[in-house]
Order: structure tokens, then sequence, then C-alpha cells
């Protein structure tokens, strides 16, 4: 059955609050397992996962689901390997130039009791494709996906409408995350991100976005069985908070620890610091409606007056690192390191000249602790950008809904990550025709980029992949929709009993493998 857009939109959701109080009470019990206790900066509104991907959301879905294919991240020192391993499915192969088979591992239960079978993997393919897709964004994740189809309980034909070189890769990365069928038609799209199910290690026992988002252990996960008797996300907005929270025993481990607390942490008994430099930029948003942002050259020169360098090492004690523009070392043979974010305040002051700048005030709004160093990398941006004669206003908001609340000349903070280690993974899925710029007319000028995105997509020979991506970075260095600050680096205070480590994605693995207690 095709899931239809009435029938996922509706509730259902008062009808499983009983089951979910009932998983609550048996999780507890004589489990002499640990409560891991996580202060987190914010909590996601929804579990849905292939519509929660922000930050905050894909830290706990990772643990609630599971992909066909596993990218071990921990396969590499530096927390960002890249290679695939089975998961959810045993073995894959390709069958021809478009066809991939997929074969399930047998005996894998969902939360709710259900073997995990082949309809649950085309269900939750079929909810982001078509003219009219539940999940409109989750779509780009699949720009080449043509059809999805059983082909008997355990084995599942992906084909692709053009050769596509990374499908295995886009299994097991982001929106691949399988999703129950049975429970997603009951509930429908905004009652299942309430009660989500999956096959993950750990299933939801409550969602309560202003307080806490707890989890407790799926004793029947194929994996083996969960570490931790439960996890608990709970929602500290502010570092101070969640550093008092952690020297005072009400948490366990701490999120988003900017570089200036992690000297007075690291001398604490009993207390690590752990971190990674994600696979992750921070960006600026550049929206051309209206009189301040309108002509490309005022935009360019925004990114221009930029000292990433400085910024890196006073706000980030050199922990961060500015990229190569949108391009980066994990492309492997498609980087490319001639490419750079420059800094030239001279330039910038002469394409103001040639714009016409007049010193219109153009808005820059930023959350305070969504981002680390959010704050202050704005007051200092809007220092530098005051240097070569613009005019900025920081704005704080509270939520990302004010972030860009109405069409005109602002600025916003945003961050893209390398969902796959290429291109296609990373500046094409969150530029692209779906992403949230193109479809808001933030940007419109996006031809030559879109041309060279699309042939992208189906071409396989190396050396034309690499001219095609050059051309895409030269049309949205050109365009200047937005720019890049840095890739920053994640720290984690964390206790020195729990053996965990980070990866470069804000996922949190809590796998029975990268989870133990001493």
């Amino acid at each position: 059955m095709r899931p239809t857009r009435r029938h996922l939109l509706g509730g259902g959701l008062a009808a499983v609050l009983p089951g979910q109080r009932a998983i609550a009470q048996t999780a507890s019990g004589t489990d002499s397992r640990p409560v891991l206790r996580i202060g987190v900066a914010d909590l996601p509104p929804t579990l849905e996962p292939a519509k929660e991907l922000s930050n905050v959301g894909t830290r706990i879905t990772y643990s609630v689901f599971d992909t066909l294919i596993r990218r071990d991240f921990l396969s590499s020192p530096d927390g960002g390997g890249a290679r695939l391993v089975p998961h959810l499915a045993t073995e894959w192969r390709r069958e021809g130039e478009r066809d991939l088979l997929v074969t399930l591992r047998p005996g894998v239960r969902f939360h709710n009791g259900d073997l995990l079978t082949a309809e649950d993997v085309v269900f939750t393919f079929a909810r982001m494709m078509g003219g009219q897709p539940l999940l409109v964004e989750a779509k780009s994740y699949f720009p080449t996906l043509e059809s999805v189809t059983a082909e008997g309980p355990l084995a599942v034909r992906f084909r692709t409408r053009v050769p596509d070189i990374l499908l295995e890769q886009r299994l097991a990365s982001w929106c691949s995350w399988i999703v129950n069928k049975r429970a997603y038609e009951e509930r429908g799209l905004e009652g299942f991100g309430q009660a989500p199910v999956g096959t993950g290690p750990y299933r939801l026992r409550s969602l309560r976005r202003d307080q806490a988002i707890v989890l407790d252990a799926f004793d029947d996960y194929w994996m083996g069985r969960p570490t931790a008797r439960s996890v608990e996300f709970r929602g500290i907005p502010q570092v101070a908070g969640r550093t008092a929270a952690l020297l005072a025993g009400d948490i366990d481990l701490a999120t988003n620890i900017p570089p200036d607390q992690v000297e007075e942490l690291q001398g604490r008994s009993g207390i690590d610091l752990r971190s990674v430099v994600l696979a992750n930029v921070h960006v600026l948003v550049f929206d051309q409606r209206g009189a301040g942002l309108a002509d490309k050259r005022v935009r360019q020169a925004l990114g221009l007056a930029i000292d990433r360098e400085l910024l890196v090492k006073t706000l980030w004690n050199g922990a961060a690192l500015v990229p190569h523009s949108h391009n980066f070392p994990e492309y492997g043979d498609m980087f490319l390191p001639d490419r750079s974010l420059r800094y030239d305040p001279e330039r910038a002051r002469a394409l103001l000249r040639e714009a016409g700048y007049d010193g219109t005030e153009i808005t820059y709004r930023t959350q305070a602790n969504y981002y680390t160093n959010a704050l202050p990398a704005a007051q200092v941006l809007v220092e530098m950008w005051k240097a070569v004669g613009l005019n900025v206003r920081l704005q704080v908001v509270e939520n990302a809904a004010q972030l860009r609340p109405a069409a005109g000349g602002q600025i916003s903070n945003w961050s893209n990550s390398t969902r796959l280690p290429d291109p296609l993974g990373a500046i094409w899925i969150v530029w692209g025709p779906g992403s949230t710029p193109q479809v808001s007319k933030s940007w419109a000028s996006t031809e030559a980029f879109n041309r060279a995105g699309h042939a992208l997509e189906g071409e396989t020979d190396p050396a034309k992949r690499r001219a095609l991506f050059a051309d895409m970075l030269d049309a949205w260095e050109d365009e200047a929709p937005g720019t890049i600050l840095y890739q920053p680096a994640e720290f984690y205070a964390v206790r020195s009993n729990i053996r965990w480590r980070p990866c470069t994605f804000y996922f949190m693995d809590l796998r029975p493998d990268n989870l133990s207690f001493a």
C-alpha cells in the first residue's frame, strides 16, 4: 500500500499512549544497568527521522532507528570513517548499472514486536518519493531513486533513474532510517513523530520538548542488549547550566561545550573532555530578497570581509578548521585542494562601491546558544563588516522559526553537514533544488548551479565529475547565497567511567559496541 498524505497526516497518538506508559513501567524494576543522563542545548519537536534532520534531532533518532547499511565512523581514529558494513541488510549487490539488490537480516524486531520485512523498507522510502512526498526535504537525499520494490519477505530492489555510484552510501546515511509500516499507518506522520517505532537499541518512553526526551533500552535489539537501562536527553540551553549539572552529578555527559570552558573542566577529577572536528560547517545564509542583499556584489563582500582564521584562533583556540570552500578532504578524489575562502577586505570595499551600497541596514539574526560560539562569532562579524562599510544590526532570537520570519534583506546562521563523502552528499543536498534556500526563494539565481548538479548526479567518469563539481562551486561562490565560517570542533564533557567515542556527526552512537560503563 502506498501511503497517502491525508492518511498519514492523521492522528493516532492518543491510541498509543497507554502502550508507551506500559513501556515506561516495565523498563525499571530490578534492572541494574545505569541510566545515562545527557545535557543538551536543545530538544527536537518530533522524532520522525526523515523530518527531524537537525543537529539536536539526529543525536536522538540515531538510537531509535537503524539503516540497512552502516557507515562505520569509528573505523577511523578521527571518528570520520567511511567504511560500509552490514546492518539491517546482511548483503547487497549491484545488478546492472541502475539496480541494487539488498538482502535483509532475518529475525530483526521493531519496538512494537513486529518482525522487519521488505514491506517496511519499501514503505520507508515510499513516504519520501513521488510527486507529492510527505517529506519534501528528505526527497532531496535520494534524487536518483526511481523505485523500491519487495522481491520476497527479505529482499528489496532499489532502482535509480541514472547510474548512481553513491547509492550504497545513501542507504547508510541520513533519511535511510527504517520505520515500522504498521505503526506509521496507524499513527500518521505527526503521530509517528511523537511515538516512533524503529529497530534501534532504545525506544521512546516520553517526549517533553520543554524538558526532556527519555528512551528505554530495547532488550530485543538485534545487536545485543543495550548497556544503559535508559537514556535521558535533558534540555539545558545555557552552557553554564550544563556544566553545573555535570559537576553536581545531575547529568553524566554534556554536549556543546565551548572551547573557553574546556580548560576549566579538564582539571576536574572524574571528568574527561572528548572532541572531534565535525563533518559540518557553520554557515551564514544571505537572503537576496530585498534591497540590502539583492546585489550579489554585496553578498560577495560579506564573505570577503570575514577573517576566518582570526575567528578560529580567538573563539576556538585553534580547534576548528577553515575548509577549502564547500569542499572537504573526505571527498577523496573529488576534493579540490586549490579552492579557498578568501579574506580580502579591500576587494570587499571595492565591490560595495561598484554595487552602489548606500548603507542600508542589514539584519543578522542568530540564536544565542543553538550553535556553539554563535553569539560571540556574530558580535565579531558585525565589527568586521563595519570595518569595510557594511551596516549590519545584530538581533538575537529565541527559536529557529524567528531566524527567517519573512522575505527581505537579512543574514541568518545555519550549519551544513557532509552527509555523504561526496559533493552530492553535502552542497547539493543543502543548497540544491529541494533545499530550504531554493524552495524559500532566498536564493533565486540558481540555473548554473542546478545544471551542474543535475549532471553530476548521473555522471560516473571521475574527471568529468570533478569538473562538474568545480562548476557548482564557481556558481555558488559567484552568486554568494551564503558563506562558510569554519568547521567547528564539538567538545563533550563525559564522566570518566563512561566508555564512549564521538563521531564526526552530531549522531551519538549509544549501541552496545560503543557504550559501556566501568
